[in-house]
């Protein structure tokens, strides 16, 4: 009888995403291993691993009748390539015009989505698998079929895995998922109480630059979220014919975007109200508040995770204390909280309604259903759609067209070089290169590094239990073992996945031959693909994202443009939670990751060219504040009652989206910004008189309209500097 600890150690290792995929790699490399043993042919163990290897590596999310046709389609884009590689593997020339050809082909279907960009890498990993069997044998076209067939059925045998897995356990991914995306949405609340610290001076652009790097993270996990959700979903909606669960999850979801939208909002600069409120215990309470509210994500994530029930334990009496707080400073009467108690005020309401959000994830089942459930499905809806989206790639300005040039260029060149020196097992020179050549520099210098040091691992490993242990069976064990720690390492320790998948190979090898004579040649082929990797991304059409900085932020500054056009509209009309709405809001916040991904690979960028690094994260600071407070208004978004002050609120809403749209464009053309603009002073002085007599609400809109105008002057002076750098750059580099 399993005691109760071990059953909750179990139950947690079957929720974590990890095993479940760990768990059916194992099963496919066991069962061609012990299918291989029985029959005593050994040598049938390296392609059907490798087939093995190719197909998970083209898995995606999806349900079990997505993932039967997307198999079906992999094992035929697989056989193609395959019997290509045998048939043009005598002919050189047309051999490397067809490889460059069919890799840039391939590398462009990354436009179309996720699966197709698996697919299509998975291919192409699978076409230099091929070569490496007919290589094996000398390249004699004898039984030219045998080797696509087994790497086929090696790469069919984990699809069927796969499929039976989706359909028995359709709602794990959905699970897993959105208990990441509470995790890191409790990470992000636990980031922003820090902000409400009570401190004089605190580095508030620090604490804003970290919660803008979360804040991409949490995008992600949404971004995750959705898709998961998305593929178990009719026509991107819930029907009555939804699974009930499927709803159920699809209600934590919209609740998690809720939360973020009001976990995201700033009602006033916190310095200013730490400053006035510093001898108070209010702004202590909020923070309090809003970390106990980041606990509640990562217990709610727990609970998702483990199928538990969620019982809120809600914090009535932190609230009742934090409005008591309010009340007193109130009754002081001071003249010069006026306006910042309101803010204050502003902000209980809104932590008071996050509570809400969170109680009603104990049971969402009792929660209306959303006005309009829909979920924007960006995969193509036709072939015509599909044509049309790769055709727009095809321009020196798309990243992927570069990407899929150099790629192309790259594998051409590992062609030639093989055929150059003639290595021993040459065309691992090839793997390594499709493996560490990344669509921008940054992310290829990271992955160079990891595969080196993780091949360096492997073989110093394999040498060492190759020696250790001479039997064949346990070797085939260990085989196994590697293989499952290179899918359970691959998306997060790559060093370590890498030292696995050499440590297979080895393993594999040595089943059949010699695996101390793959040692030096896997470390030379290594060295010379990552070198030929680097190279290609550094010469070829190279993506220096110090050079699109200034396109990237025009581009963030047009969503947040739409963002607040979708939320003032909002206010005309009344709150509804529409797709238009919400994908405003989503384009928003993925602009503002995106920033702050691509300042991250910056700065891995060289010297020269990450010079507007400093600037892009302040840039970066001043979009996640100005995101924060749109979020800020859109959380507390309802139609507005008549006033004679709504004139002000449509000419500032007017003013400020056409202020956000100039500057992007200027951006974007690369033309001059004003950096002072007497128009926007004038009304962020006129937004900030607020009358006695005016309502909550609309005092609530001014306020904040206000502080995002008050944002436009550092905003337009950073897009000067970063402009006049720019320009003179170019300017030295002419001549």
């Amino acid at each position: 009888m399993f005691s109760s600890p071990l059953l909750q150690s179990l139950q947690r290792l079957w929720a974590l995403d990890k095993f479940a995929y760990s768990l059916r790699v194992f099963v496919a490399l066991s069962g061609v291993m012990l299918a291989c043993w029985l029959q005593g042919r050994l040598e049938l163990v390296i392609p059907l691993f490798l087939g093995v290897i190719a197909s998970a590596l083209a898995e995606t999310d999806d349900h079990w009748l997505g993932r039967l046709k997307a198999l079906l389609v992999m094992l035929a884009c697989f056989s193609i390539a395959a019997l290509a590689v045998e048939l043009l593997y005598p002919y050189p020339l047309l051999f490397v015009a067809g490889l460059a050809l069919s890799t840039f082909a391939m590398t462009l279907l990354g436009a179309l989505g996720e699966r197709y960009a698996a697919i299509a890498s998975a291919t192409l990993i699978l076409s230099i698998y091929t070569m490496i069997g007919v290589d094996q044998r000398g390249g004699t076209p004898a039984d030219f079929w045998r080797e696509p067939l087994l790497l086929v059925a090696g790469a069919g045998w984990y699809g069927l895995l796969s499929v039976l897995w989706n359909a028995l356990f359709a709602n794990q991914p959905v699970q897993q998922s959105l208990a990441r995306l509470f995790l890191e949405l409790g990470e992000y609340l636990k980031i922003k109480s820090t902000l409400l610290e009570p401190l004089r001076h605190l580095d508030v652009e620090a604490q804003r630059l970290a919660l803008a790097r979360q804040n991409g993270r949490v995008v992600v996990a949404l971004n995750q979220a959705k898709e998961t959700i998305l593929a178990r979903l009719s026509h991107g909606r819930a029907t009555p014919r939804s699974s009930p669960k499927i709803s159920r999850y699809l209600k934590l979801y919209f609740i998690a975007q809720d939360v973020h939208e009001r976990a995201s909002s700033s009602h006033y600069p916190y310095n200013q109200l730490a400053e006035a409120f510093f001898h108070s215990d209010v702004l202590f309470r909020c923070q309090r508040l809003l970390n106990q509210q980041g606990k509640a994500c990562k217990a709610l994530a727990k609970a998702i995770q483990l199928r538990q029930p969620f019982d809120y334990n809600d914090s009535e009496l932190a609230l009742a204390d934090l409005n008591a707080s309010l009340e007193y400073l109130r009754q002081q009467g001071n003249p010069a909280w006026r306006g910042l108690l309101r803010s204050l005020g502003a902000l209980a309401a809104n932590l008071t309604t996050l509570d809400r959000k969170l109680s009603g994830a104990s049971n969402p089942d009792s929660l209306d259903d959303e006005q309009d459930s829909t979920l924007l499905d960006r995969s193509p809806r036709s072939l015509k759609d599909a044509l049309e989206r790769i055709r727009l790639q095809i321009s020196p300005t798309s990243l992927l067209f570069r990407h899929a040039l150099r790629l192309s260029l790259a594998l051409a060149a590992g062609y030639g070089v093989l055929h150059l020196i003639h290595p021993t097992q040459g065309y691992w020179i090839m793997l390594t290169t499709v493996f560490v050549c990344q669509p921008n520099y940054g992310a290829t210098r990271t992955r160079l590094v990891q595969r080196i040091l993780g091949t360096l691992i492997g073989l110093v490993a394999g040498w060492a239990l190759i020696d250790l242990f001479p039997n064949p069976l346990i070797q085939s064990l260990l085989a196994v073992v590697a293989g499952v720690a290179f899918f359970a390492t691959r998306s997060t320790r790559y060093t370590l996945a890498t030292a696995a998948i050499t440590l297979l190979v080895l393993f594999c090898f040595n089943q059949v031959g010699d695996g101390y004579g793959l040692i030096l040649p896997r470390l030379f082929d290594t060295l010379l693909g990552a070198l030929i990797a680097g190279i290609a991304v550094f010469l070829v059409l190279p993506d220096w994202h110090g050079r699109s900085l200034h396109r990237l932020v025009g581009g963030t500054l047009a969503c947040n443009s739409r963002y607040l056009r979708e939320i003032m509209q909002q206010y005309a009309n009344g709150k509804r939670d529409d797709l238009a709405y919400r994908t405003a809001r989503r384009n928003a916040h993925n602009a503002d990751a995106t920033l702050s991904t691509t300042l991250s690979n910056m700065l891995l960028e060289p010297g020269h060219f990450r010079k507007d690094a400093e600037i892009g994260f302040r840039f970066l600071v001043l979009s996640h504040t100005l995101l924060s407070y749109l979020s800020a208004l859109g959380a507390h978004r309802n139609q507005l009652p008549p006033d004679v002050n709504d004139d002000l609120i449509a000419e500032a809403a007017e003013r400020l989206t056409s202020s956000l749209d100039d500057i992007a464009a200027r951006l974007n053309e690369r033309r001059p910004v004003e950096i002072y603009s007497d128009e926007e002073d004038a009304l962020a002085k006129r937004l900030e008189e607020l009358p006695e007599e005016q309502d909550d609400a609309h005092r609530l809109v001014q306020t904040q309209l206000a502080l995002i105008c008050r944002q436009l002057t550092p905003l337009r002076t950073l897009a000067a500097h970063l402009l006049k750098k720019d320009i003179g750059a170019e300017q030295i580099e002419a001549a």
